[in-house]
């Protein structure tokens, strides 16, 4: 049960006593690591702005392109300029939008008296168009690469603040991440809003189950997605992208209320204009300094995680998250969440949790009405200081544009639909949804909030396949017609990448609809939109790293149990000692690229690290302060 705190004491808010203990215990347990990280940027922040290293030739060559009036405010070193790093591609829906940003972003940095340059771009592949197929076994790595390419771009030194233009899924954390290493400038992220609603989702599942039974015709199934992404912006459920415009928000990298305003609206645009303003204002150079490193702190990231839980966010920010974190000299791990999770309620019904889309969330109150629950009863840190005004309290706001002005206004004091947006006091559920799983078939996360309380304990035997692909054939000929636990492994970071494998959704969704008590166990992820089906993604240590997953056989009783928090095989510990490994025999690692990614498959650390190439495993994840510390390379 969740804990309730007093909500005032004297006129101040009290943290929820579980949330503060978390706190504590992130700040203990990230004390070196975190010290070393601001000795880093505090090195990096000696001689601003950083054009004063520059010789007449460095710097020639940072501005030759420039218009005369730009090269001339960037010489004299006196006045910001900011540097943008873009992730724009017109195939991606989300980050269409941005093609015009960086003309408007100069625009209104000139305004400021200051310059704005593309320091560099970043890639940003679609797990949409992916899903199910290789590419997608470039998807998490793509997020390091972005870290990279985004330190790659910034490393010119020619620059005052940083402004990233990213939405979706490993984009927004892979810019974070690469942003943190110039973590002595301020940071801001400039969102593009999600596409206007298509069909209901409810209607889109519907039917994508209809086509796994083989019900209807692929141009049926076409027809229905075409009506479902339809436009420019973000996609409307809330998975990843979704998930790390919250992200952002609670953790003061956006401005207030600006997540989910759609593209091409005057209101979008205002919004961006503001963003443009506002960076050149919290440089060094500027009236107010907000150095991105100092100002994320422990209280930036638990803010996200709760965030993240009261809204029934993406299970992939489990791995994100740390590895932000991890970036910032702050180690986190899945204790935390767990703890988090039991502590913090569940305030937004938004699909896969609910029917509604991230439009209607916007709507019925937003961002604004949801930080201000969580703050005004002990969840959020109020405190924790924000690019955009002092601190997060800040955000209990929302954007107006009246006569072309842009204001804040104070956010809605009840939700505008409380089907879709719930009261503290009144939440859809006393916790988060998310679960720690242990047992003997290792640690890993369950998300439950979309999960209805009759599936989400099951006990079944194991139908075992090392390649997605073979459960389509085994639901074809009717061997999944009956109670199962679908184990799908050698899908973690170092076997193939860890893609998702949301293609088994509306499969296993059938299976579980006609009656059948199923499940999925596997050391891969789920789409951030993972739904209805119990699944016990993210297993560590997995399958090809000699993990216990590799010793589960077909027709093995394995019980799945999330209110219990435990995922087991019934095997004894003698049993399972005496199995030979399973071998890896369902991944090739060629083609479509995947051969140039070796050495991240090589070097990648587990999922509870952050599935990153950058940091080391913590000494023991089961301890409530696991130590830990970045490779040497990192600082």
């Amino acid at each position: 049960m969740m804990a309730t705190p007093e909500r005032y004491l004297l006129g101040k808010i009290v943290m929820n006593p579980i949330v503060d203990a978390v706190t504590q215990r992130i700040a203990e347990r990230s004390r070196d690591e975190r010290r070393r990280y601001l000795d880093l940027i505090e090195a990096s922040a000696h001689g601003q702005p950083p054009r004063n290293k520059l010789s007449c030739g460095n710097m020639a060559h940072g501005f030759a392109a420039c218009n005369a009036s730009d090269k001339e405010t960037i010489r004299l070193v006196n006045a910001p300029n900011i540097g943008i790093v873009t992730a724009y591609n017109d195939m991606l829906s989300a980050h269409q939008p941005y093609a015009e940003y960086p003309e408007l972003i100069k625009k209104h940095v000139r305004s400021m008296g200051g310059t704005a340059q593309v320091a560099g771009a970043v890639p940003a592949m679609c797990d949409g168009v992916t899903q199910g197929l290789e590419g997608m076994e470039l998807s998490l790595f793509s997020r390091d690469h972005i870290a990279q390419s985004t330190i790659i771009a910034l490393s010119h030194q020619m620059f005052d603040g940083v402004v990233c233009l990213g939405i979706c899924d490993k984009i927004v954390p892979g810019l974070l991440m690469g942003a943190l290493r110039f973590g002595h400038m301020p940071m801001l992220f400039i969102p593009a809003g999600p596409m206007q609603s298509g069909i209901a989702n409810s209607e889109k599942a519907r039917i994508r189950q209809l086509f796994a039974e083989g019900k209807i015709s692929r141009d049926e199934l076409l027809d229905a997605e075409s009506a479902s992404y339809h436009s420019a912006g973000t996609c409307t459920f809330y998975g990843t992208a979704n998930s790390n415009q919250i992200l952002m928000e609670a953790m003061g990298l956006q401005l207030p209320g600006g997540s989910f305003v759609n593209p091409n609206t005057p209101l979008r645009d205002a919004l961006t204009a503001e963003a443009a303003h506002h960076i050149t204002r919290v440089t060094a150079l500027g009236s107010k300094p907000k150095a991105l490193g100092k100002m994320l702190d422990e209280r930036s990231f638990v803010n996200a995680v709760v965030a993240l839980l009261a809204s029934g966010g993406s299970t992939n920010h489990t791995i994100h998250l740390i590895a932000m974190a991890r970036a910032a000299g702050i180690v986190i791990d899945w204790t935390d969440f767990d703890e988090l999770s039991r502590a913090v309620p569940l305030l937004a019904r938004v699909y896969p949790n609910g029917q509604a889309d991230i439009n209607h969330f916007h709507a019925a109150g937003g961002t604004g009405y949801l930080f201000s629950q969580l703050m005004q009863n002990g969840f959020m840190h109020s405190d924790a200081q924000t690019v955009w005004g002092d601190t997060l309290a800040d955000y209990s706001t929302e954007p107006r544009l009246e006569g072309g002005r842009l204001s804040w206004q104070p956010c809605q004091t009840k939700s505008l639909d409380t089907e879709v947006l719930a009261a503290a006091d009144s939440p859809f559920d006393q916790e988060g949804g998310l679960r720690l799983l242990t047992g003997n078939l290792g640690r890993g996360v369950i998300k439950v909030s979309a999960v209805k309380p009759e599936h989400r304990q099951v006990r079944a035997q194991a139908v075992v396949i090392d390649d997605q692909h073979a459960l389509q054939e085994k639901f074809d000929t009717g061997a999944l017609d009956r109670d199962c636990i679908v184990v799908v492994r050698f899908q973690g970071p170092q076997a193939n990448g860890m893609p998702e494998l949301h293609k088994l959704t509306p499969i296993l969704g059938v299976l579980q609809d006609r009656g059948h008590r199923v499940a999925l166990v596997t050391d891969g992820r789920m789409s951030g939109a993972s739904g209805k089906v119990p699944a016990a993604i993210h297993m560590t240590p997995e399958a090809s790293l000699g993990g216990p997953l590799a010793k589960v056989r077909d027709g093995d009783w394995i019980e799945l149990d999330a209110v219990a928090g435990t995922v087991r095989v019934e095997l004894s510990e003698d049993e399972i000692a005496n199995r030979d490994d399973a071998h890896n025999k369902g991944v090739g690692n060629l083609g479509v690229g995947r051969e140039f990614f070796a050495v991240f498959r090589q070097a990648t650390g587990s999922a509870e690290a952050g599935a990153s190439v950058f940091f080391d495993e913590p000494v023991n994840a089961d301890q409530d302060s696991p130590a830990s510390a970045p490779r040497q390379a990192v600082v």
